[in-house]
């Protein structure tokens, strides 16, 4: 379990896979993280632009439904919202590596998610 400091932290998990996106959502919230869910990137821009939340860590998958890919989202939370952090995750490497200067490592997650490299990932982000 996390410690009281990070559990004020807030995870916007970014999936179309409903199912993908409550597993990995479901497995933050156990680890002690706020959790939020979208579905697509024009879901995920407005939770980060809405008032009542403060989002730290944005997990996104690189193919989102819509015209909003997890790159685009990337790149806008980069420009519009620098203190937010986003890892990228997709199906293909070959795809993600492609986006590395989108995110603050690069994207290093693969689907499927391995939970243990996701809380890894996300622990690195906020030590910084």
């Amino acid at each position: 379990m996390m410690t009281q400091e990070a559990a004020a932290e807030t995870i916007l998990v970014v999936d179309g896979d409903v199912i993908t996106r409550t597993v990995i959502a479901e497995y933050l919230r156990h680890c002690g993280f706020r959790v939020l869910e979208a579905g697509t990137g024009a879901e995920a821009m407005q939770a980060l632009q809405h008032p009542e939340f403060s989002i730290d860590v944005v997990l996104s998958d690189v193919e989102l439904p819509g015209d909003m890919s997890g790159f685009d989202l990337s790149h806008w939370v980069r420009k519009s919202m620098p203190q937010v952090k986003v890892l990228l995750a997709g199906a293909v490497e070959r795809i993600a590596d492609t986006a590395g200067d989108l995110c603050e490592d690069g994207p290093h997650l693969a689907k499927p998610y391995d939970h243990r490299l996701i809380l890894d990932h996300i622990k690195r982000l906020r030590a910084r």
